[in-house]
């Protein structure tokens, strides 16, 4: 692993907890391109605090709202440019962590997907259980198949029935790595170092 682009197949499926996860493991620096909202506790602020010594570089968009980009940048009377983004200058392992899903307007005619593409990472797709992840997740891999995006990892964040899982795991393709994440309500840096050892366990 040298780059990665974390995204999920939704709002609120654990992106950041995933991504503090492969912080750890990778020893990884961190990059957040957009953060909307939560500007005093924001998604590098919370890598901080669930990891050691890592790296975060400054977000290239920071917006007081939290809502769609696209939202709050109107609202600050900016618009989102994707020729703007440039990767951080790093030695290091990086996991950039996008926000919401694939879809994610940046622009009117932008979005996260694109982003994907102009910074050619491969992703690692979070996953949650819920009624409809099935939908949504076979959709976020027929888009990042249609824009010939590698799919790196498939990450199925806390448990999954067993139907479920099948169906999702049987659509990818043989190069995807599957990783599982626990269930952390309350991550903790100990928590994150848990999983992170858990993973080397596994020999990812």
């Amino acid at each position: 692993m040298n780059k990665l682009f974390i995204t999920g197949i939704g709002t609120e499926v654990g992106k950041t907890i995933c991504s503090a996860v492969l912080v750890e493991y990778f020893k990884a620096d961190y990059w957040k391109p957009v953060q909307s909202g939560d500007l005093d506790n924001s998604d590098s602020h919370k890598i901080e605090h669930w990891t050691k010594n890592t790296i975060c570089h400054p977000e290239d968009y920071r917006f007081e709202l939290a809502a769609s980009p696209h939202q709050s940048a109107a609202e600050e009377n900016i618009e989102i440019d994707i020729e703007n983004f440039k990767l951080p200058k790093t030695d290091n392992n990086l996991i950039v962590e996008g926000a919401g899903g694939l879809m994610v307007p940046l622009s009117d005619h932008v979005f996260m997907i694109d982003l994907i593409e102009k910074l050619s990472l491969p992703v690692g797709l979070v996953v949650r259980n819920y009624l409809g992840c099935i939908n949504h997740t076979l959709l976020s891999v027929m888009a990042l198949y249609q824009k010939e995006i590698k799919l790196q990892f498939l990450i199925l964040n806390g448990t999954f029935p067993p139907d479920t899982e099948r169906v999702i795991t049987g659509y990818i393709k043989k190069e995807t790595r599957i990783i599982r994440i626990p269930e952390m309500d309350r991550p903790t840096k100990e928590s994150i170092k848990a999983a992170a050892e858990q993973l080397t366990k596994t020999n990812l």
